[in-house]
């Protein structure tokens, strides 16, 4: 089976590229934004009009992987536009060009995000009209354009991914952890609990999905494992050596500054992103958890627990400079 994963020079593009360039039964090649120097990947911009089709003559996937996306948690809405919604519909006009390979598409859990506690969520339940930030915004309109497509399809919506090269979840929060900036967000009732899910364990989803004819639809995908975030946040920073959060912040007072720095960074067209978002906050409040009998009927169980997938980070993390 040939396969082309797309995203290939990020988090999880890269590591589906690397555990699984060496297998005997599967052909892949990765595209990404950036440039890279291995012989099983290409550098493409895939929000311009027809950049693949070279790519999809040449290789003749069977399975096309669509990971590529702008995950980071606040940048102007062009950027989402363009790397979230105009590169899955090029990808997709390219793809029904080219035979119309099977297409599976890496949503985004956030695509059912509510400022509200949320447990038990399922694929068929209700998506927008309001969204949690515009990239869940453009993560769902990806999803629209994918059921449209001509081929066979299917939409997989991961958990709060972590794991070894993590870009996106950790990085922010352990540096902030470092620098003793990080404090420990609280709200009225019970302590926030979520779903996460170890970057390999998803990489391998996604393997099964493009291989499986019947791995059709929307699949959410965790380890199934909930667990209180802020406290599994900071058993990850003591198996690190780094402070626990220290001042408490109450949920209204620390939402109201993430919104006042959202604006500030917007306003001033500040680089980079602020130090707090709503969405962040809103992650460490309010319970997230979803319900995977779909995954673990028709794509098997998670390929590691949460226990493996979080030995696996703090490995890695203690193995950086």
């Amino acid at each position: 089976m040939r396969i082309l994963i797309t995203g290939a020079s990020g988090f999880v593009g890269g590591r589906f590229l690397q555990r699984f360039r060496d297998r005997d039964d599967i052909e892949l090649l990765g595209v990404g934004r950036r440039t890279l120097d291995f012989p099983d990947y290409r550098s493409i911009d895939l929000s311009q009009p027809h950049a693949l089709d070279a790519t999809l003559r040449a290789f003749r996937p069977d399975v096309v992987v669509h990971a590529a996306a702008l995950a980071a948690p606040f940048a102007p809405r062009r950027e989402y536009l363009r790397h979230n919604v105009e590169a899955t519909r090029q990808t997709l006009e390219s793809c029904r060009a080219h035979g119309a390979p099977k297409f599976v598409y890496i949503s985004s859990s956030s695509v059912h995000y509510r400022p509200c506690d949320q447990l038990g969520i399922r694929e068929d339940d209700p998506i927008g009209p309001t969204f949690a930030n515009v990239y869940a915004e453009t993560k769902a309109a990806g999803e629209t354009l994918v059921r449209d497509y001509d081929g066979a399809w299917t939409i997989l919506r991961p958990r709060a991914v972590f794991g070894p090269g993590d870009t996106v979840l950790f990085p922010r929060l352990l540096a902030a952890a470092k620098r003793g900036k990080l404090p420990r967000i609280v709200r009225k009732g019970p302590a926030a609990v979520g779903d996460l899910i170890g970057v390999d364990a998803l990489v391998d989803y996604m393997l099964r999905a493009a291989q499986r004819p019947e791995a059709t639809g929307a699949f959410n995908l965790s380890h199934g494992e909930p667990v209180p975030m802020q406290a599994f946040l900071a058993d990850v920073f003591r198996r690190l050596d780094l402070p626990p959060p220290g001042r408490e912040i109450g949920y209204r007072t620390a939402r109201t500054a993430a919104f006042a720095a959202e604006c500030l960074w917007s306003l001033l067209r500040l680089r980079g992103e602020p130090p707090v978002t709503r969405f962040g906050v809103d992650v460490l409040c309010f319970s997230k958890t979803f319900d995977i009998a779909k995954a673990r009927a028709v794509l098997g169980e998670p390929s590691q627990t949460l226990a493996q997938a979080t030995d696996a980070f703090v490995a890695w993390q203690r193995a950086q400079p």
